[in-house]
């Protein structure tokens, strides 16, 4: 049965200072959570109409009207979990690095997540204005994802001025990603939704990159960031095969 407190500090943390203040984020969805448990997040409570039969003490028996009480979704999973936000660990610089330049919207962050993940990026690097990884709609898009790829956030001049890899930015008007040779190592920098990548963070780039546009009308104004990121690195990865 759900306890007021409970109740209170599960909807508290749909808002990234409850997050930070108590150390804890929310995930939704069976098969989701499933995979978090088999990760090395470290599990606080579990809210669900059926039991996973796990530890009793983590597992609360809830009732499907007492689920929608606390769901962030409009049709809930069956089940709710609450995991503890792991600590930070030191960003890898020897390998293919995404940097995100002030991502905005939770469904994007959430698929370059899971880019990351399929890709082999083991680091995906944020700027402090990017939207927070353990919001609960980045979380529901990751479908797991989450829990391989490290994610850090910094002040992104700083990390790239003094990064030794070379730095590649997406651009409207860069060359062609086509006819480049694209290094095994290095950073590949991903700008606003709107706004692109900003001019402090673009004076900083040693390549700017392109996605050429087939249409007859070259009318479209620009790819989604999700779906740029996807191609650019299905261009960085051909050069592992």
């Amino acid at each position: 049965m759900l306890s007021k407190s409970h109740i209170k500090l599960i909807t508290s943390l749909k808002q990234k200072k409850y997050r930070l203040q108590h150390g804890f984020f929310v995930v939704e969805g069976v098969k989701t959570i499933k995979e978090l448990l088999q990760s090395k997040l470290a599990l606080h409570a579990l809210y669900t109409v059926e039991s996973f039969n796990i530890d009793a003490k983590s597992e609360i028996l809830i009732s499907e009207a007492e689920l929608k009480r606390i769901s962030f979704l409009k049709t809930p999973n069956k089940a709710l979990a609450i995991f503890k936000i792991p600590e930070e660990k030191p960003i890898a610089q020897n390998g293919l690095i995404i940097a995100l330049d002030a991502i905005r919207d939770p469904g994007n962050l959430g698929t370059i997540i899971r880019l990351c993940d399929w890709f082999g990026v083991k680091d995906l690097v944020c700027s402090k204005e990017t939207v927070d990884c353990f919001n609960p709609k980045v979380i529901q898009a990751t479908m797991g994802s989450v829990t391989r790829v490290n994610i850090s956030y910094v002040d992104l001049e700083l990390f790239l001025n003094e990064t030794s890899l070379p730095i590649y930015g997406a651009f409207m008007e860069g060359e062609t990603v086509y006819n480049k040779q694209l290094p095994e190592k290095g950073v590949l920098v991903m700008g606003n939704e709107a706004n692109g990548v900003s001019e402090a963070i673009e004076a900083l780039i040693n390549e700017k990159i392109s996605i050429p546009r087939f249409g007859d009308l070259q009318a479209t104004e620009s790819l989604n960031v999700a779906t740029a990121t996807a191609i650019l690195l299905s261009e960085f990865r051909r050069s592992l095969l």
